[in-house]
């Protein structure tokens, strides 16, 4: 559940998945990312660190990991990539995927989640982009089983990249594997400075920062160089681009990336 609020303990972790499965689980992935973070919440947060909470949030995040590896071997199956996209609201998320559609040498498509509305992915249709909207209510991320929900709607035998374009937010996402290959996460210059350093977590998952909304750097006092600097700290090796929807040469680095990326798949 999410280490705050607990707004993902809804209907579908509290019955058997209604599927039954019996493909072979690479688990890594999930208990490198959603576990670790669930343990540094605890061991932080004295008010979670009772045996019966502790044991509510692994059996939660098991199951989540379970079908974090299930949504995984759908993606090997069709040769997919799978990325997970992680903001805070209005750092321009769905406008890069708009954006990347006329550049990229690749078909994509997009399991979009929002608390409300189908506004994203209506904007993402309106681009001829594949999507498929995913509501979740109450719950301020995506998991595992929601992005399953949305794969059994989405042409995977159709597409060579899956983006699934999680809640805005910098914190619960962070500590849910929803099966996917990578993570970006994007932080924007109108967000100002110390994200970073303030959402540890969500950073450390990232394998591609993406710092958006580059072209208003000349209206913010905004230091790029700390907070790449700040981004390192957190993980060393993680891969850096600025982007900005004006900056053609900038939305091709990062359908560059992501090529990179599939050569590896």
């Amino acid at each position: 559940m999410c280490k705050d609020c607990g707004c993902s303990i809804t209907d579908h972790h509290h019955h058997d998945h209604e599927h039954s499965h019996e493909h072979s689980h690479d688990h890594s992935h999930g208990e490198s990312v959603s576990h670790q973070a669930a343990h540094e919440t605890l061991h932080h947060n004295p008010q979670l660190n009772d045996s019966k909470t502790i044991s509510v949030i692994q059996k939660i995040l098991d199951k989540n990991d379970h079908e974090a590896a299930h949504n995984r071997a759908h993606f090997n199956d069709y040769k997919v990539l799978g990325i997970n996209l992680m903001s805070s609201p209005g750092s321009g998320k769905t406008t890069l995927l708009e954006h990347l559609m006329p550049l990229a040498d690749f078909k994509f498509g997009v399991v979009e989640g929002d608390l409300e509305t189908n506004k994203d992915a209506d904007r993402l249709k309106e681009k001829n982009i594949k999507a498929v909207q995913i509501q979740t209510g109450s719950a301020c991320h995506l998991d595992a089983f929601m992005v399953h929900k949305g794969l059994h709607d989405m042409p995977l035998d159709d597409i060579d990249v899956c983006f699934v374009e999680n809640v805005g937010n910098l914190v619960c996402p962070a500590s849910y594997d929803v099966g996917t290959h990578l993570n970006i996460v994007l932080v924007s210059v109108p967000e100002g400075e110390d994200k970073i350093a303030k959402y540890p977590v969500m950073f450390r998952a990232a394998d591609l920062i993406l710092f958006t909304k580059t072209d208003l750097l000349p209206y913010f006092e905004y230091d790029l160089e700390k907070e790449k600097a700040e981004a390192r700290k957190l993980k060393p090796n993680v891969d850096i681009l600025e982007v900005s929807i004006k900056d053609k040469d900038s939305l091709q680095a990062v359908v560059d990336w992501i090529n990179y990326k599939r050569k590896f798949r």
